[in-house]
């Protein structure tokens, strides 16, 4: 249960760090020392999955499996796996640029290749032991980077038909000629849980929980899809029937085309939605909060025929709705969740979350809109709720003011928060997060920089520009740690370990 508190939405990938990349080492430690002294209970994050198509967190190669990219070199070096003369051919003065995911892409197997050449044999027994414990899906996600790596990293969809099909004696003599390529994913699973159990366990010694994102659907190009095609509506050609999006609204004329497949709900049905049990399972190992990705989903929706190349012609279809969720608790329990119910909502959608119990997301960008009903103005939030400023797919306040917002909706924001110039309006938002109702109230980092659209992190249904943003390092000063330990205190939201 979450009590009133705060904290702060920045995703590994944006601390800075050598290499390029942000990792789960030294930088990831000392934000958290940043949280705690600042009086933040949360730390909020993105799918912590292997970035896919358009590097995007919410395009994963697996629903189950971590990030190689976040193992951080330095400390594969302190335990032996690597030396120091493995890494000078990095740009290892690179701490804070863009992620450049071009450049990470080509250096980090090699990297691991010789990490699990020199230490494999070594800690051997750990790793296998790992693999017991993580069972089916360790072993499908292995076998499946396997076998694409062997086909030049083509989808699966365009792999010979007998992998393509999982032909049983296909894949048990690919496992017998390809051991080592599958003992070498172990391996990096193995690395990136060490890691980040790790890092984990830090953050409850100082009393900050981590919020997690769970994404609703999973790719197109994934081991989830080959493993289950059963449980996805794919054609004879293995091709999805169906993909994800959201409809036009007044922000997007031709809507957004996600291009995830869509389940099969009935099918799920049928097993007792045993996947989503699993991946519920496994998420709340990795997190204590999950922020369910487009939550409104589960009661209905919106599916496109595959091959559109917008969203305008899809269709309303009916979720499975409360029943998975009580799958899910009759299985797991009750479970921390944040239901991500943003965009165009219906009575049965609100009846339905009533019905889950779980808080929504209140969007204080939002509130001034006069093309919106002003369901984000904070006198009208409920106290089961999350509140923010924006999120991952939002412009920075900042960027919002200088760029997007009409001269009424700023006037408004002003007259509503009372914003002055002294105060900086961007922290006007923040101080209207932080005094609101809402249980929780989490700001994302490039708004407590006061950073302007260069910073923004995603453009939603675009590629080649998101993802990349990092913090500059030296940014988390003694100054701005007293400013915010003392608005957070000032509300009631500071964290009591401090």
């Amino acid at each position: 249960m979450i009590n009133r508190s705060s904290g702060i939405l920045l995703h590994i990938s944006s601390l800075p760090s050598p290499y390029g990349i942000g990792t789960l080492g030294s930088e990831a430690y000392k934000f958290i020392d940043f949280l705690q002294s600042s009086g933040q209970s949360y730390w909020q994050i993105l799918p912590l999955g292997i970035t896919g198509f358009g590097d995007s967190p919410y395009q994963s190669v697996s629903a189950f499996a971590g990030n190689h990219y976040f193992i951080d070199l330095d400390l594969l070096v302190k335990d032996g796996f690597l030396l120091n003369t493995d890494l000078v051919h990095l740009d290892i003065l690179d701490t804070d640029n863009d992620v450049d995911y071009f450049k990470i892409f080509k250096s980090r197997i090699p990297l691991l290749k010789k990490a699990f050449n020199r230490s494999f044999k070594q800690i051997e027994t750990e790793v296998m032991t790992f693999v017991e414990n993580e069972g089916e899906w360790l072993e499908t996600f292995s076998l499946y980077m396997s076998i694409k790596s062997h086909f030049n990293l083509i989808s699966w969809q365009d792999w010979e038909p007998s992998y393509r099909d999982r032909d049983f004696n296909t894949l048990k003599k690919f496992k017998t000629k390809y051991h080592h390529e599958i003992l070498f994913w172990y391996f990096v699973q193995y690395l990136f849980f060490k890691q980040w159990e790790s890092l984990k366990k830090y953050a409850h010694s100082k009393n900050v929980s981590i919020i997690g994102d769970l994404p609703i659907y999973v790719a197109e190009d994934s081991a989830d899809v080959w493993a289950n095609q059963d449980l996805f509506l794919l054609n004879s050609s293995k091709e999805p029937v169906f993909v994800s999006g959201c409809p036009p609204d007044d922000f997007t004329a031709t809507g957004q085309l996600w291009g995830n497949p869509i389940y099969d709900w009935k099918k799920m049905k049928s097993n007792g939605y045993k996947w989503w049990i699993k991946r519920m399972n496994m998420s709340r190992r990795i997190y204590d909060v999950i922020r369910i990705d487009h939550f409104r989903g589960f009661e209905a929706y919106w599916e496109i025929p595959y091959g559109d190349e917008t969203a305008e012609f899809g269709r309303w279809v009916k979720g499975p709705g409360l029943e998975l969720f009580d799958a899910i608790e009759n299985s797991l329990g009750k479970l921390n969740i944040i239901a991500e119910d943003l965009g165009y909502l219906t009575e049965s959608f609100y009846e339905f979350k009533k019905e889950t119990g779980f808080p929504g997301m209140n969007l204080l960008q939002f509130a001034f809109d006069n093309r919106d009903s002003n369901n984000y103005l904070p006198h009208n939030y409920e106290r089961n709720s999350i509140v923010y400023t924006g999120t991952h797919d939002n412009n920075t306040v900042r960027g919002w003011i200088e760029e997007e917002a009409r001269p009424e909706d700023l006037q408004m924001a002003k007259d509503y928060l009372r914003l002055t110039e002294e105060e900086g309006y961007t922290f006007g938002f923040i101080r209207g997060a932080w005094s609101s109702v809402s249980i929780l109230a989490v700001v994302p980092m490039q708004d407590f920089l006061d950073l302007g659209s260069e910073a923004r992190f995603n453009y939603p249904s675009t590629i080649g520009t998101n993802w990349k943003w990092r913090m500059k390092n030296n940014s988390l000063t003694e100054e701005l740690t007293k400013k915010i330990f003392n608005l957070t205190k000032l509300y009631g939201r500071y964290n009591q370990n401090v």
